[in-house]
């Protein structure tokens, strides 16, 4: 029997992104308290996360999205990692706020422990994600526009992680195919 690597990589993809689910989760959070969100995203959700992502560079102008919304394509798993939002009330002030109570007066801001929280799982699975071998990049255009499309409820900040196994690196060196306005 011969097994071509090309047969198995949607396979493989996906175990990587099991393993960096695993990693992501088992973090160190905040007080401990797990607040993280985490989904791996496929075939017709990214297509559509794509188009959304066009949608959005065109409404918002930010032309960096449509080529994001390109490259993404070339991905066959995507993971998702974002955070809900919960005060830790530890009156730390990080946010900017004195108190957590004068912090919960602006619902839009959210506690930088959450933030932190998040930053930590991604790092935590972009480790793994490294030690597979497995191409990736974090891209917060990705969890921007997956935050409108409500693909983790309830997250204030999310977390794009397109995944790949091929000879280079597609999410690096990155050209746009749609040409900018001046």
């Amino acid at each position: 029997m011969i097994i071509n690597e090309r047969d198995t990589r949607r396979k493989r993809l996906l175990q990587a992104a099991n393993a960096m689910m695993t990693a992501a989760r088992t973090a160190p959070k905040g007080k401990g308290y797990d607040i993280i969100e985490i989904a791996v995203i496929t075939d017709e959700t990214i297509v559509e996360l794509s188009n959304a992502m066009l949608e959005y560079s065109h409404k918002s102008g930010l032309k960096f999205i449509t080529r994001d919304a390109e490259n993404i394509l070339k991905s066959e798993v995507i993971l998702l990692i974002g955070t809900r939002q919960q005060n830790q009330n530890l009156n730390c002030g990080y946010c900017g706020f004195n108190t957590c109570a004068e912090k919960n007066s602006q619902p839009d801001i959210p506690c930088a422990l959450n933030t932190v929280d998040v930053g930590i799982a991604i790092g935590s699975a972009c480790a793994v994600a490294t030690d597979l071998k497995v191409d990736t990049r974090v891209m917060f255009s990705v969890g921007r526009v997956a935050k409108e499309m409500g693909l983790l409820p309830g997250c204030s900040s999310i977390f794009g992680i397109p995944l790949s196994c091929s000879s280079k690196n597609p999410f690096f060196d990155r050209v746009s195919k749609t040409p900018t306005s001046k």
